[in-house]
């Protein structure tokens, strides 16, 4: 890749978390050599415009996601393509597979399970094969889990205490806007499984994204029975006994618990054969905190059945954010998250990871979850784990991108409880 022409090309700068990526990429890309591409050129100018001095000269690049000759093109030309085209399922695929056949290192923002299982069903095999890292989720979907457990894990093994067992993140606090971006994914996702019955299996099973799906644990093994299981996934709000706090469904779980468990097989199950992970929002112990947590449960299930039924999507779309639209700066500027994942060793040993940061964590720090995903896999390549495929933000940047982050004002830590 030495010869190629650009370390970076941003593509999908022109939308709301491109230009934010762009912006950031141009404060802290230094001398690495960066070009914005979508698909059109008098949007990207505008969006370059507003940038700072280091981007003047970034060169402009006008292609369609559905132009598999200009991508194949455009992914020769680069070390790397970060890109934040969603939804990736109907706008991501293409520039995937131009990347898997260029050997060209990708990275995006995806949050969609059935369009990471279709890039590991299409393109891991050729992405191997050119040495192509193809990183999925290098934003809030889903870097802090990720990264959260493993350096759980890392230091597990460092303290000789064993591998991970129950293992939960709990998101502790988490304020900022939504983009019309997001939701469009969640709309066009819900959409398809409504047209394509069949893909319901794929987002019921946990390990749904595993490419060695039989060796890994039944869902019969995973799931309370009785009562207790049957109120557990009609209203999925639970107590801690030890704690007294009360937990309630996170949006985003279904996604990120399922991107850990990937990098817990590409790892060879590093992280441990008796791993059980899942998500929750803290929402404390307070007299509200019940009704607050079932309140969130109730909106989740009704939003998401909304979304996949035409009518209601049609007065939901007339409420909810278009694509390109997003939270003011005023409202990202005040954004802030923090995230605390508890395991137990399978020697008893008791940890807490932390991660968290001072930005809105689906737009300002996504900017620099990816933006900083792209830096490592274009300029630090030599210090990356050796892999090749469809990988995850651990397994393919893993400690570099820790490294990274911390530098940029991100919590990042592993504390030993007594």
């Amino acid at each position: 890749m030495d010869t190629r022409e650009f370390d970076i090309v941003l593509y999908g700068a022109t939308g709301f978390v491109g230009a934010l990526t762009a912006r950031y990429l141009s404060q802290q890309a230094g001398t690495a050599r960066v070009a914005l591409a979508a698909r059109s050129r008098s949007r990207l100018e505008s969006v370059r415009d507003r940038l700072d001095e280091n981007a003047a000269d970034w060169e402009l690049i006008e292609v369609d996601a559905m132009d598999a000759s200009g991508l194949d093109a455009l992914a020769a030309r680069t070390r790397v393509m970060a890109t934040t085209v969603g939804p990736f399922a109907v706008h991501g695929k293409e520039v995937a597979r131009a990347c898997a056949d260029a050997g060209t290192h990708y990275a995006d923002l995806t949050g969609e399970v059935l369009f990471v299982r279709w890039t590991m069903d299409t393109l891991s095999r050729r992405a191997a094969e050119t040495g192509a890292r193809l990183v999925h989720a290098c934003g809030y979907d889903s870097v802090p889990s990720d990264l959260a457990v493993h350096l759980l894990a890392r230091r597990a093994a460092e303290d000789g205490e064993g591998t991970l067992g129950d293992t939960l993140l709990a998101v502790k606090f988490a304020s900022g806007g939504f983009s019309g971006g997001t939701v469009d994914s969640a709309r066009q996702q819900a959409i398809l499984v409504r047209e394509e019955p069949e893909t319901r299996h794929v987002l019921a099973d946990p390990y749904a994204l595993s490419p060695r799906r039989a060796e890994e644990p039944t869902s019969a093994s995973r799931r309370p029975g009785g009562l207790a299981g049957l109120l557990r996934k009609v209203m999925p709000v639970d107590r801690d006994p030890a704690s007294g706090r009360w937990n309630g469904p996170f949006a985003m779980a279904g996604f990120n618990t399922r991107v850990v468990r990937l990098s817990n097989t590409l790892t060879d199950w590093s992280y441990g054969r008796e791993f059980r992970y899942r998500e929750v929002v803290d929402f404390g112990k307070g007299p509200l905190s019940p009704v607050l947590a079932a309140g969130m449960a109730i909106g989740l299930t009704g939003g998401l059945a909304g979304l996949s039924w035409a009518p209601s999507r049609a007065v939901l779309d007339r409420l909810l954010p278009k694509p390109g639209e997003g939270p003011s700066r005023e409202q990202m500027a005040a954004g802030r998250f923090l995230m605390e994942t508890r395991t137990t060793t399978t020697t008893g040993a008791r940890y807490v990871a932390r991660v968290g940061a001072s930005y809105d964590p689906g737009y300002t720090g996504t900017a620099v979850m990816l933006g900083e995903s792209a830096l490592a896999l274009a300029l630090d390549e030599d210090r990356l784990p050796h892999r090749a495929g469809v990988l995850t933000p651990a397994t393919a940047i893993g400690d570099v991108l820790v490294e990274r982050l911390r530098a940029q004002g991100f919590t990042l830590e592993v504390e030993r409880l007594p």
